[in-house]
């Protein structure tokens, strides 16, 4: 009863007209600046913030502002993900595996759709999670230290093989790159540059945006070129846009299962949405029957890395709250910003100052419900982005990817090293070597190394600490199994691929 009181005391504050209007416009934007490549939630609650404050918003309403505009920038995402296999956020990268293949085959409206309702299951379950579950799901976050870290970061790295690619071999050389790109940079234990050649710009070492940007945006303009766009979505016969329901029917499984996967990826400090979204692209075509049609075009596989992606950034909330650490980038942001409100997040911020708690999640779950109605209806829009000549599409998709990137870090160097990024991304297009796994080794690196170095502080050097616990044991044997396993089996369960022009969905 405590709980429905005070979501009726949160409801009452959230449902005034000018906190409802800043919800709406908060998502609206947030879905502009998520669809942007380059741009993302954090930066964009980060370049808000700023604006929030001389807009003269008191807490709540700023916390309103920018919360709506980090879920709406979580469901921008997916767009150019999937119309352009560019994608605007790192969260969004497993999206374009089957996203963009679906818009290949006329069925970007499609996809749009799945991935619009999928992000609304998962961000609204979680945003409900973290209204019942948020004080004992902050419990389950103290059971993870360093070495609990470092295995759940290698049982990422270990099954990369399954995802990006049917060669192991090449999945784990891309996964190899990624992390020797994040070893760039200045120790940050002994101070000392590592790999940076004399070059200063190198010594903060390699912004993901950057690479994500060249590997995605500039690799997909060279490949264009190249192919004079017979390999791309763009210009393809779009379908009758009606929402597909028997689609939906067939996704929801893979929806309820991302959603719980991406919240306990959320939940864990660190973790994020880039993590939550992986797993839930992982788990799904673990499960599936016919493996052969994920990286196709499976609306499966465009279903369960959103509603991850989606459901992490809610479950991200609630360490920030509980416990005063972030969950992720854009919570760190938020964070900031409600120390700098006088806010000071932790276990009797929910008995301090329910109001802004509970008004905070009833702006949520009004937010979710107004991304839902704003970019179903807006599927019609989006798609006809397909329909803007080449000429015109391709040197704008350029403009903004260099806009983006040098209005984030005012950099000519880190310019030239997206386009240098771009040249490695085609060329490992062409070598069928996956671009996913260099990101998340240049996302994760930093992290995977920090928990190690911890680890062995913590153990004097003794590395059996690594598998000193009933969890990290069990991370360890997973991520075994799932980098051994697909080499052997690989051949035993793969049945014949469906036709590629209309992948179905026949398993259960």
């Amino acid at each position: 009863m405590d709980i429905l009181s005070n979501l009726a005391m949160g409801f009452e504050i959230a449902a005034s007209p000018y906190t409802l209007l800043l919800a709406i416009i908060g998502a609206f934007v947030g879905t502009i600046i998520g669809a942007l490549p380059g741009l993302g939630p954090s930066n964009g609650v980060a370049l808000l913030i700023p604006i929030s404050f001389s807009m003269g918003l008191d807490a709540i309403s700023a916390l309103v502002l920018l919360t709506s505009v980090y879920y709406g920038a979580m469901y921008g995402g997916r767009i150019s993900s999937i119309l352009l296999n560019i994608p605007g956020d790192e969260p969004a990268m497993m999206t374009t595996l089957d996203g963009y293949p679906m818009a290949k085959q006329g069925k970007a409206a499609e996809a749009l759709v799945v991935s619009g309702v999928a992000s609304f299951v998962g961000a609204f379950l979680a945003t409900i999670g973290l209204m019942i579950f948020a004080p004992y799901l902050a419990r389950v976050a103290f059971k993870f230290g360093p070495a609990e870290y470092f295995a759940l970061y290698m049982l990422a790295f270990c099954t990369l093989g399954g995802i990006g690619s049917n060669n192991q071999a090449k999945a784990a050389l891309a996964a190899a790159i990624g992390l020797a790109l994040a070893m760039i940079g200045m120790d940050k234990t002994t101070g000392m540059p590592r790999f940076t050649f004399g070059e200063l710009h190198l010594m903060d070492g390699i912004d993901f945006l950057v690479a994500i940007v060249g590997l995605f945006a500039v690799a997909e303009i060279f490949l264009f070129i190249e192919s004079h766009g017979k390999d791309s979505a763009i210009g393809v016969k779009l379908g009758k846009i009606l929402v597909p329901w028997k689609m939906l029917r067939q996704t929801s499984g893979a929806m309820l299962r991302g959603t719980g996967i991406g919240f306990l990826a959320g939940v864990l400090p660190g973790a994020g949405a880039s993590l939550g979204s992986f797993l839930a692209y992982m788990a799904e075509k673990s499960v599936a029957r016919d493996k052969s049609t994920f990286g196709k075009g499976n609306p499966k596989g465009v279903a369960a890395p959103e509603a991850g992606n989606n459901a992490a950034a809610g479950g991200a909330l609630v360490p920030m709250l509980t416990l005063g650490v972030p969950g992720s980038g854009t919570t760190a942001v938020l964070l900031a910003l409600l120390l700098t409100l006088n806010i000071t997040p932790g276990p009797l911020l929910f008995t301090e100052r329910p109001e802004v708690v509970w008004s905070l999640i009833a702006s949520l779950l009004i937010a979710n419900v107004v991304l839902l109605l704003m970019n179903v209806p807006m599927v019609k829009v989006f798609v006809h982005i397909l329909s803007v000549p080449a000429w015109i599409l391709l040197p704008g998709v350029t403009m903004i990817a260099f806009v983006g990137i040098y209005s984030l870090t005012g950099s000519s160097f880190d310019m030239l090293m997206m386009v240098g990024f771009g040249v490695l991304g085609y060329i490992m297009r062409k070598l069928d070597i996956p671009t996913v796994p260099v990101i998340l080794g240049i996302l994760l690196g930093n992290a995977m190394e920090d928990n190690l170095r911890r680890a062995m502080v913590l153990s004097n050097g003794d590395w059996t600490y690594l598998f000193s616990s009933p969890i990290a044991i069990g991370l360890w044997i997973a991520a075994i199994l799932g980098f051994v396993a697909p080499i052997f089996l690989r051949r035993v369960l793969k049945k014949p691929a469906l036709p590629e022009t209309d992948p179905t969905l026949n398993e259960d």
